[in-house]
């Protein structure tokens, strides 16, 4: 089971809006990284926003449990451009989600592609519902057969419902 951590996001977002003043020039930080998740079959799916961002910048890294998602978008230069407006993000983005015991953390694949990163999280096989196989072994008295040779209340078998 994945699970968000909501504490880290607005950590991330209280220190992007503290930084936002600081800033000079024409960058702006990018405040968050738009995201769906969702379960297909045995594994799930992340799809992240990342408009822009330099390929070679993404980084998918699984830590102590912990999915972190970075990328970064290089701002033009200023060289000789005389700027009329500046309304698209630069800097980095960054999310973090909490992964459960449930998740094959070695198996994470991620790719990028036209601005959106996927990145798939499948499930560890000890995670997955599994049927068991109830058997009948042929020599084995049956239920009937037992209830006739019960001895009532002097059986000890060690096995005995509790109501």
């Amino acid at each position: 089971m994945l699970r968000v951590d909501p504490f880290s996001e607005f950590d991330d977002l209280a220190q992007g809006l503290l930084a936002a003043g600081r800033q000079t020039g024409s960058a702006r930080s990018p405040r968050f990284m738009p995201m769906d998740l969702y379960q297909v079959d045995d594994h799930y799916v992340l799809t992240a926003d990342l408009p822009g961002a330099d390929p070679g910048s993404i980084d998918v890294n699984v830590e102590n449990g912990v999915l972190t998602l970075t990328g970064r978008r290089s701002t033009m230069s200023d060289s000789g451009v005389r700027w009329l407006t500046s309304e698209r993000f630069s800097g980095i983005y960054r999310r973090r989600l909490t992964l459960g015991e449930s998740i094959d953390t070695a198996g994470i694949t991620a790719r990028y592609d036209n601005g959106v990163l996927t990145v798939t999280i499948p499930i560890a096989e000890r995670a997955k519902p599994r049927q068991i196989v109830v058997e009948q072994a042929a020599d084995e008295p049956s239920c009937e057969q037992l209830a006739v040779g019960s001895g009532g209340d002097d059986d000890r078998s060690g096995v005995r419902p509790t109501e």
